[in-house]
């Protein structure tokens, strides 16, 4: 008896642990394995660590309710497929650059500098097969444009 009442204080103790510390938290410490990824722009080769989003419930998680994301990190997410997408930043505290990539591997648009904590649709305006998301200011910085390419092996010619 005394065991499963411990037990139960240790629960109680771990869960308003974790609500005390919140989504956030959480959320920091669980960013997974990385991939590497390249752009290539009028002003040569940008190298990147790259989380990999395949699965619905990843994709829809994002990166939602983190604070930080090291400058040369980023999130890409596999669609599966070409089709329009749209994104937003409902619970997403960083200000993000997110590059809407066609099959091919080429960037089909930037939405620089989003809005935190935004419900604002932001459309690919196109069929995209990925979205790359950046630390805002990247784009600008690496002087990135439409157009420019991203090699990483979800960019095949078998995948189209």
């Amino acid at each position: 008896m005394n065991a499963w009442r411990d037990g139960l204080r240790a629960l109680i103790a771990i869960t308003l642990l974790g609500l005390a510390l919140g989504p956030a938290a959480a959320q920091d410490a669980a960013s997974g394995p990385t991939e590497s990824l390249s752009i290539v722009g009028r002003e040569g080769r940008h190298l990147f660590n790259v989380e990999v989003m395949r699965t619905d419930a990843d994709r829809s998680r994002g990166l939602m309710y983190r604070r930080s994301m090291a400058p040369d990190h980023g999130m890409l997410f596999d669609f599966q497929a070409s089709a329009p997408v749209a994104m937003w930043m409902k619970n997403t505290y960083l200000p993000l650059d997110m590059l809407f990539i066609r099959a091919d591997g080429s960037i089909a648009k930037i939405a620089a500098d989003t809005e935190p904590l935004s419900t604002k649709v932001i459309p690919s305006n196109e069929p995209v097969l990925s979205v790359l998301e950046l630390n805002a200011g990247t784009a600008a910085r690496l002087k990135l444009h439409a157009g420019d390419r991203v090699e990483h092996p979800l960019f095949s010619t078998t995948r189209r």
